[in-house]
């Protein structure tokens, strides 16, 4: 049996209560612990943010339209839209019909997508921060 108001709405919080209910003291907002980063971390790039990039970059430097394009790619052209936004994630036939629609073949766009993300791993190791094989650089692992 419910123990509220029936025509009262039930709150259930999301996030742990800073002070504890019914105390009157002032609301903080929560500290920063010492040594803890300013800003935060750029976020990896997503797959999906990358391939959607290139086509819209290959895209605009063929001078293209979204219509024409998605026209000749046999997509919908809001589709085409949400796909170089990076906001859905394409099918590899997908992907193949708009990379074919804009002149390149599949491999070519995937190809500069993971250009992208070499470039950006490369831009993190630069700013300090070390990259998943720094502990084997140097190592021979043949046998």
């Amino acid at each position: 049996m419910s123990t509220h108001a029936p025509n009262e709405a039930r709150v259930i919080p999301l996030r742990p209560q800073t002070t504890p209910p019914g105390s009157s003291g002032a609301t903080r907002a929560p500290q920063r612990p010492a040594g803890a980063p300013q800003t935060p971390a750029p976020r990896e790039p997503l797959w999906r943010d990358l391939v959607g990039d290139v086509l819209r970059r290959e895209r605009l430097a063929q001078e293209r339209t979204l219509k024409d394009v998605a026209e000749a790619a046999r997509i919908s052209m809001p589709y085409l839209s949400e796909l170089e936004r990076g906001r859905k994630e394409a099918s590899s036939e997908v992907l193949a019909a708009a990379a074919h629609a804009l002149g390149l073949g599949l491999a070519d766009l995937l190809s500069l997508a993971q250009d992208d993300l070499a470039r950006y791993a490369r831009s993190r190791v630069g700013r300090g921060r070390t990259s998943p094989t720094a502990q084997y650089d140097g190592l021979c692992l043949a046998a």
